[in-house]
């Protein structure tokens, strides 16, 4: 039997599900109220290439590491954004199989690769991948562009709508970062979490006129409690139809829009 026959075989193939013809899903076991069903690790290959390209290990998990290090040889590794439900599995991964790490901060870097840069275009494992930098979710958030999909991390979820990180995230550039995105067209959505969509451009205006509604309410909450009300007071009164267990992390994204208003 070859190598690739061998890899081909290998359990952790069952676990893999195919999105289109060059990237693959393999769910890593960590769902939670952030990550849905749990982290997308993305793993990317052109029709005739021997080498793949994965888009975020995951969390800090034997099992899914080992996994995603059995599908074959790894040409490179690239990460999203700084977050550990995407990136406490880089070490592990790079024991297996060696592999190079690309980050746009430098805490994730291994190997020789460097820094991730805006409009840059990686060829590897057969395909051209464009770096796209989406800040706002964090500061270092990175989109990848396929000719035909978008990989966009934690910046557009396939459910639910984008935390806006309280140590370094910004809704002024979470804004550009969407208009951006959705100026790429009806391309496929590849999230960091949930399933795949199919128009980015409609998934855009439904998050920026989501945006823009919250942003309103806040606005109006401002109206009712005063306009030295915190973050917390407004996430009590705006934020009725959301599960209790998540307004700590709305708290987050009601400060980032109280800066937002405040900032203007």
């Amino acid at each position: 039997m070859t190598e690739a026959a061998e890899s081909l075989s290998h359990p952790a193939y069952a676990k893999l599900r195919a999105v289109t013809d060059t990237a693959s899903v393999l769910l890593a076991d960590n769902p939670g109220l952030l990550t849905l069903e749990g982290t997308n690790t993305w793993v990317l290959r052109g029709p005739r290439s021997d080498e793949l390209v994965i888009i975020d290990p995951g969390p800090d998990d034997d099992e899914h590491i080992a996994r995603v290090a059995a599908l074959g040889r790894i040409a490179l590794v690239l990460i999203s954004h700084r977050h550990g439900d995407h990136t406490d599995g880089i070490d592990k991964l790079v024991e297996l199989t060696g592999a190079t790490v690309r980050s746009a901060g430098s805490g994730f870097l291994r190997g020789m690769g460097g820094h991730l840069t805006d409009g840059e275009v990686i060829d590897a494992a057969g395909l051209k991948i464009k770096v796209m930098a989406t800040p706002g979710h964090t500061a270092d958030s990175l989109s990848f562009l396929l000719e035909d999909a978008v990989l966009t991390a934690d910046t557009v979820l396939g459910r639910g709508t984008t935390v806006i990180d309280n140590e370094d995230g910004s809704l002024a550039d979470y804004f550009e970062s969407l208009r951006r995105l959705g100026g790429l067209g009806r391309r496929t959505v590849l999230p960091g979490h949930g399933p795949d969509l199919a128009d980015m451009e409609a998934v855009v205006e439904e998050y920026l006129n989501h945006r823009q509604q919250r942003l309103d309410q806040v606005r109006s909450a401002l109206g009712d409690l005063g306009e030295d009300a915190t973050a917390r007071q407004i996430v009590e009164h705006v934020y009725v139809d959301v599960d209790e267990k998540l307004w700590d992390a709305a708290e987050w994204s009601v400060q980032a829009q109280l800066d937002y208003l405040r900032r203007d």
